[in-house]
């Protein structure tokens, strides 16, 4: 039974990474290349990682080992693609052309690289 299922959290993990290869050649522009590659990815190799930690059940290092490194990749690999992606637009990386709608269009200010949400210009429209 653990057999099938180390087998299984290694294939689906596998083609998680498969999908990911795919979707850096696919995606048109790099904000979905960036999204496709992380999110995939690190399905990928927490599954992986899973099935590692089920194989050395008997281990506790390695088990213990294999966790705490999934915690941490789901925990720091989309913070380190928002800031990617974040300096990728302060820099002016270009769109796919079909982009309909970019929701940060107007509230980046280049200088300070502060966000605003649009509600500041509701405040000053009140008073």
């Amino acid at each position: 039974m653990t057999t099938i299922l180390i087998g299984s959290l290694c294939t689906i993990g596998a083609i998680a990474i498969l999908i990911a290869a795919i979707g850096i050649l696919r995606m048109p522009d790099f904000y979905l290349r960036l999204s496709v590659t992380v999110k995939a990815a690190t399905l990928g190799g927490g599954l992986l990682l899973l099935s590692a930690a089920f194989f050395f059940t008997g281990e506790v290092a390695v088990t213990t080992k294999a966790l705490a490194i999934i915690f941490f990749l789901t925990l720091t690999a989309p913070v380190a693609a928002h800031l990617i992606g974040r300096a990728a637009y302060f820099i002016g990386t270009e769109q796919w052309k079909g982009t309909i709608r970019d929701d940060l269009a107007g509230k980046y200010d280049k200088e300070t690289h502060e966000l605003s949400s649009g509600n500041e210009e509701n405040r000053k429209n009140q008073d």
